[in-house]
């Protein structure tokens, strides 16, 4: 099994599309994640960059709308504008944490539906606000939804529940098992990223999420699957924390992202 990184587009701040796509290539990223454009001539201008760069990508999208209905039609319209652009797999942020759960049922339902239509392989991440934002409510889904996919981004659960999850092993089991694609950020009890990862006080924070991504890994291999991706996705400024009054971020982002992905090449085997 093929195991690819992508870089995140959130945070890059050289001045063109171009030119951070060069500087992910450059950083030794296999792929890009990063939302659809709007406009149909500037997707072909990304597929374009991204065939002569030879770089992959992941397609982001934030599904919104205040009403269920309303938040459908917004996935429905994002993912076919990004499915034009071949992508390795769409990651979404799909559902509220304030619908009800037969709201959010129907919506990924609908989202499924529209998966297979396209032949994109759709993966729903783990994220506050969305109607992942907890494990339980994540395992009703699951119950109802048993071939939903995830992406893994723990970090917010660990948010939520002020806490590595030690106390929630079966939750993160099934999670796991339903696992395509993988934000790695680490987050601790208070928060959904720490400050950062090289530093000695994350070390427990950070090996907890390295086992989990491990265990991701290998059931993908285990299951014979060609490509897994993972994405490092720490974020900038207010992700990351800031020296006060001046705003200054304390830590670079760009090198935080580079030692993540580094650290599981090292450390994650398929």
């Amino acid at each position: 099994m093929q195991v690819l990184y992508a870089r995140s587009m959130w945070g890059m701040k050289e001045p063109t599309l171009e030119a951070n796509l060069v500087k992910i290539k450059e950083g030794g990223f296999d792929a890009v994640e990063m939302g659809a454009p709007h406009d149909a001539g500037e997707r072909k201008d990304l597929r374009r960059l991204l065939d002569k760069l030879g770089l992959k990508i992941i397609v982001q999208q934030w599904t919104g709308g205040k009403s269920p209905d309303e938040h459908q039609a917004s996935f429905e319209e994002q993912f076919r504008r990004g499915a034009e652009l071949k992508p390795l797999l769409i990651n979404s942020h799909t559902g509220r944490d304030i619908y009800s759960a037969e709201q959010n049922v129907a919506i990924l339902r609908r989202a499924g539906e529209i998966e297979r239509e396209l032949a994109v392989p759709c993966a729903h991440e783990v994220h506050r606000g969305r109607a992942t934002f907890c494990t339980n409510s994540t395992l009703a889904l699951l119950d109802r939804l048993p071939e939903l996919k995830l992406t893994a981004d723990f970090s917010h659960w660990c948010c939520v529940h002020e806490s590595l999850l030690q106390d929630q092993p079966e939750a993160l089991e099934r999670a796991i098992a339903r696992s395509f694609h993988i934000h790695a950020r680490v987050g601790h009890g208070e928060a959904p990223q720490v400050s950062d990862p090289r530093a000695p006080e994350w070390k427990e924070a950070v090996d907890v999420h390295v086992g989990w991504w491990q265990r991701i890994v290998a059931r993908r291999h285990a299951e014979k699957a060609q490509v897994m991706t993972i994405t490092p996705e720490f974020g900038p400024p207010g992700y990351m924390p800031t020296l006060p009054y001046t705003r200054q971020p304390v830590a670079d982002l760009w090198e935080v992202n580079l030692h993540m992905k580094e650290l599981l090449k090292q450390r994650l085997t398929a």
